[in-house]
């Protein structure tokens, strides 16, 4: 069981870090067309495990979560996001997928797919946007993890990271 909460903290921060980085401003100021972003996020989430054996195990998620920007009002500000998501671990090769939802304060939403390959690598696709993320792109992610933090209940998650990086609006 070690290893599996090892394993979604890992890939929980990968998937969640790329996935707020395509979120939005605050509704309050206008978001320049490209720029920097600086945020931190925060989820939790809920999870459902195979532990067949030490070196072969999956998991399925949900989690939900804010971000914060700095400075406030910046990209990714008052944002709201939630995932849903695989992952496994077969002989110490970690892989999975999730897509995940962001929403602004102004109801602008994102649509992120993420691909965990077993070499370590993210593979984040922007799949839809809408308002003002239509056509949206972002490079340069860096996803710095903030925990772990203790697990409350059986069966949860709950994480945060720091996020820095470039985007581009259409």
């Amino acid at each position: 069981m070690t290893t599996n909460i090892k394993l979604k903290r890992r890939i929980g921060n990968a998937a969640l870090g790329l996935a707020f980085g395509v979120a939005g401003a605050a509704a309050a100021q206008t978001l320049p067309k490209e720029g920097n972003y600086d945020f931190t996020s925060c989820w939790s989430g809920t999870s459902n495990v195979v532990a067949f054996s030490k070196t072969h195990t999956a998991f399925s998620y949900e989690m939900t979560g804010t971000s914060r920007s700095n400075p406030p009002g910046g990209f990714a500000d008052k944002n709201t996001f939630r995932c849903v998501g695989t992952n496994a671990s077969i002989d110490g090769k970690n892989t999975g997928m999730a897509i995940c939802e962001g929403i602004d304060p102004a109801g602008d939403k994102r649509l992120t797919y993420f691909s965990f390959m077993a070499d370590g690598k993210v593979i984040r696709e922007t799949v839809a946007g809408t308002g003002k993320y239509e056509g949206m792109s972002t490079s340069g992610a860096t996803v710095k993890g903030l925990g772990p933090f203790p697990v409350i209940k059986a069966g949860t998650f709950q994480d945060c990271n720091h996020q820095t990086g470039t985007y581009r609006l259409k």
